[in-house]
């Protein structure tokens, strides 16, 4: 990992597109933290497409995916995708925005799933002490997670003890910054930038022409597939842990360090400063 400020210009100019966890990377204390939403607007008002790809539940994003200045969010680690598209009315003052959910998987699969997940969180909270469902669980459509850090706390064994758990109940397993999320299928972020880019943009999705922020182990898949990558500072808890590390880190934790990227991101785009004749 290197500092962010050693990331070229020209790197940056080959970027086209912003991909971002939310928890603790665009938020702090579960609320969007404003340099990030600032940063946010200036993306928008630059014409960046941002797209957020979250472990959080479909029902917790949908506040977000109505209000945020984002193309869309891919919940549930890739199982849902929510987008908003603009609905005008008679006037300017009735236009309106209805809420689109797509699902990764079939109807017939969630639901075949559905059962196998709550058999499997039934014997975590059975088998690990300590164990609590995530508080965000009523809205959660295709996955299971629980809390460890968001409103209670998990030692790292205990962690460990979920996901076995998880795994064998024939589930994946990552830890978040708040909690550990499990569900039944191929689905990741990887596959839900894969999914979301020509979904949300109508471009095909390039790998080099955008950035991923994140924060914690959870974020790992895009670390080692996207060429640039970033992390914000509070990532530093989760070295120890990281197969793939990201190429750089900021300077300031959560919703400080997102805007530091933006930073950098659009100063590179600028055109550059001509030198006076003489």
């Amino acid at each position: 990992m290197k500092p962010l400020m050693s990331c070229s210009r020209e790197e940056w100019r080959a970027v086209r597109g912003v991909l971002t966890d939310i928890d603790d990377t665009l938020t702090t204390d579960g609320a969007l933290a404003e340099p990030a939403r600032q940063a946010l607007e200036r993306l928008a008002a630059a014409g960046v497409p941002v797209i957020a790809i979250t472990g959080r539940p479909a029902g917790w994003s949908e506040p977000m995916a109505r209000r945020w200045p984002i193309c869309g969010i891919v919940a549930e680690n890739g199982g849902v995708l929510l987008t908003r598209e603009r609905v005008k009315g008679a006037s300017a003052k009735e236009t309106t925005h209805t809420l689109f959910v797509e699902f990764s998987q079939d109807a017939d699969t969630r639901a075949r799933n559905a059962a196998r997940l709550q058999q499997c969180a039934a014997a975590i909270l059975a088998q690990v002490p300590g164990a609590q469902l995530a508080t965000d669980s009523a809205g959660r459509l295709t996955d299971i997670a629980i809390d460890h850090s968001e409103h209670t706390h998990l030692a790292p064994e205990a962690i460990e003890a979920v996901c076995a758990v998880m795994r064998a109940h024939g589930l994946r397993a990552t830890v978040s910054s708040i909690h550990i999320n499990g569900w039944i299928g191929d689905h990741n972020k990887w596959t839900a930038a894969q999914w979301a880019v020509p979904r949300l943009t109508g471009q095909a999705f390039d790998p080099d022409q955008w950035v991923y922020v994140g924060d914690s182990s959870n974020d790992q898949l895009m670390f080692e597939h996207l060429p640039l990558t970033v992390a914000v500072a509070n990532i530093e808890r989760f070295l120890p842990v990281l197969t793939h590390r990201p190429t750089y880190i900021t300077r300031a934790e959560r919703g400080a360090g997102f805007a530091e990227v933006v930073d950098a991101l659009l100063a590179a785009h600028r055109p550059a400063a001509s030198t006076p004749s003489l």
